[in-house]
């Protein structure tokens, strides 16, 4: 009868160490979700995000395509500078 007794014991105390063990890897589980979401929260909504990121790239080609109308401007203002340079200098010679 103290074997059954010591075997139920046991078998309870087993039980318990049990149901602590799941309750524990369901928390550290859920803990570890929350953290993965808030993670990739983060690389989708936050200050170095993929949103971030694509409006950099936008921007850069904004910007790439006025540097090159700029640039562009520039040399027809040069020329028209340059050929009125040249139309003024013989003025000046006599």
């Amino acid at each position: 009868m103290k074997d059954i007794r010591d075997d139920l014991l046991n078998y309870e105390e087993f039980e318990r160490k049990r149901d602590g063990s799941f309750y524990l890897k369901a928390a550290a589980l859920i803990i570890l979700v929350v953290m993965l979401g808030v993670y990739i929260g983060n690389l989708l909504f936050g200050e170095n995000s993929l949103e971030t990121l694509l409006n950099l790239q936008n921007q850069r080609e904004v910007l790439q395509k006025k540097t090159d109308e700029l640039k562009d401007e520039n040399a027809r203002l040069q020329r028209k500078y340059f050929e009125l340079k040249q139309i003024a200098l013989p003025d000046t010679k006599r």
